[in-house]
């Protein structure tokens, strides 16, 4: 195959596999349980339910300033760290920045069920350092949770740029928010491969901005797109396919040294 230049990386469900689960009765007793602590009380079930009410009205706002703003549907990011604050002042709590930061960091812990690297993750981004390759990370995510996710795994440091949705307002498959990676860290579309497990937010949005793509089947790669937006969207084509994870294998493909990988 093509020998890129760069290589930019989804995150989860390419790198990292994770199990979330927000709709735990359990963790909404813990996150109850810790505003309390700073006097902002509710049961479990009514701060779930706020949440979930400011999380959609934030996001429909955003994708409202978002049309008038840019001039198209496209798509925003909120910023999660916003949505934790709201949940204190509704109860006349004026939190400090690094209370918010540790009510994010609290409800995320108490979400996770797992997370770890796949197979020969850290192998295949050390590999592609080594042979002179730069690798950057674009992600559909919140800093609050995900850089320090990265840095628990010990992955943070071996990327040349880390670009996260929730620090510029816009995510994946948005064509802004490619063109800004692009520009932000000097990239050229045709020396750049975009590897992700979305057919829809990684490789079509590599597509959107001239830039080749490799989609890699995982067991968190979307099956289907319920919206009506997209239910009639063309088929989107990969210019690269693995159908079944295997890191290893794909270091071998991306660097051609396929005895060493066999």
């Amino acid at each position: 195959m093509k020998d890129y230049r760069n290589y930019i990386f989804d995150l989860y469900g390419t790198l990292v596999d994770i199990d979330v689960d927000e709709d735990d009765r359990r963790l909404w007793e813990h996150m109850s349980l810790f505003y309390g602590y700073y006097g902002a009380q509710y049961e479990p079930e009514e701060l779930h339910q706020a949440y979930l009410a400011s999380v959609s009205s934030k996001d429909r706002h955003s994708r409202e300033e978002y049309a008038v703003k840019y001039g198209y549907e496209g798509y925003p990011e909120i910023l999660y760290d916003d949505v934790f604050c709201e949940l204190y002042t509704d109860r006349g709590i004026v939190p400090d920045q690094t209370l918010v930061f540790h009510t994010a960091q609290m409800f995320r812990a108490c979400s996770v069920k797992y997370i770890r690297l796949y197979a020969h993750a850290k192998e295949l981004l050390t590999a592609l350092k080594a042979a002179g390759k730069k690798v950057y990370l674009l992600s559909n995510a919140q800093r609050t949770f995900t850089e320090y996710e990265m840095r628990y795994l010990g992955i943070y440091d071996l990327f040349d740029g880390v670009q996260i949705s929730s620090d510029h307002g816009c995510k994946k498959p948005d064509e802004r928010f490619f063109r800004i990676l692009l520009e932000r860290f000097g990239l050229k579309p045709e020396e750049s491969l975009m590897i992700g497990n979305s057919r829809y937010d990684d490789i079509a949005g590599a597509a959107s901005v001239g830039m080749d793509s490799y989609y890699i089947q995982s067991a968190l790669s979307p099956e289907s797109r319920k919206s009506a937006k997209n239910a009639e969207a063309p088929e989107i084509h990969a210019d690269h396919v693995m159908w079944k994870m295997n890191l290893r294998l794909l270091q071998s493909r991306l660097l051609g040294d396929r005895d060493r990988c066999k």
